[in-house]
């Protein structure tokens, strides 16, 4: 939930790429916000994403904002549980986040993946059962596992037929059949 959430909040990632060092930090002039476009252009979509975070990152300190540098992969490390919270209701960094809203950019899949744990060849098989009771049972749109484990696109979730699917099918990943909503 802390990952969803930092995600969220700072359009953070982490991925493939191993730029290091040789990825400039945004202190040092060198990030601008219209380079973004041309090296997402280059195909290089993990450059482009550690750009556009470094260009982001930059607004916000220039906003008053003591923001980290973004790692290789793209990764803003705001800090996690309370004090990713406290930054979250402060209105200076609300402020800034609006400011800077033009800089962000949506976490490139490459990149998102590699976010993912690793699966053991059992999870990898649980996933796979699960999305074969999906289609199965109404949510015939459901993507089939990649070899990763992971998820290969979208599907809707909102018609009738997929609530129905996801509940005859949770506990095939641990989500008890008769779950309650949750409050709140």
């Amino acid at each position: 939930m802390a990952l969803a959430a930092a995600f969220a909040l700072a359009g953070c990632g982490g991925g493939g790429g191993d730029g290091g060092s040789e990825v400039p930090t945004a202190e040092d002039g060198t990030v601008r916000a219209s380079g973004t476009a041309s090296a997402r252009t280059s195909g290089d979509d993990v450059s482009a994403y550690v750009e556009a975070q470094r260009a982001y990152v930059k607004c916000l300190r220039d906003n008053g904002i003591d923001a980290p540098d973004p790692d290789a992969r793209g990764n803003v490390d705001f800090g996690g549980g309370g004090k990713l919270l406290a930054l979250k209701k402060n209105p200076k960094f609300r402020t800034a986040t609006e400011k800077c809203a033009e800089f962000q950019v949506a976490v490139p899949e490459s990149v998102e993946n590699g976010n993912q744990p690793s699966l053991s060849a059992e999870q990898v098989e649980v996933k796979r059962e699960y999305a074969a009771c999906m289609q199965k049972n109404g949510a015939a749109d459901f993507p089939d596992p990649g070899s990763d484990g992971l998820g290969q696109g979208e599907w809707d979730q909102t018609s009738a037929s997929a609530k129905r699917a996801i509940r005859i099918c949770g506990p095939i990943v641990g989500v008890p059949a008769d779950a309650s909503p949750g409050k709140g």
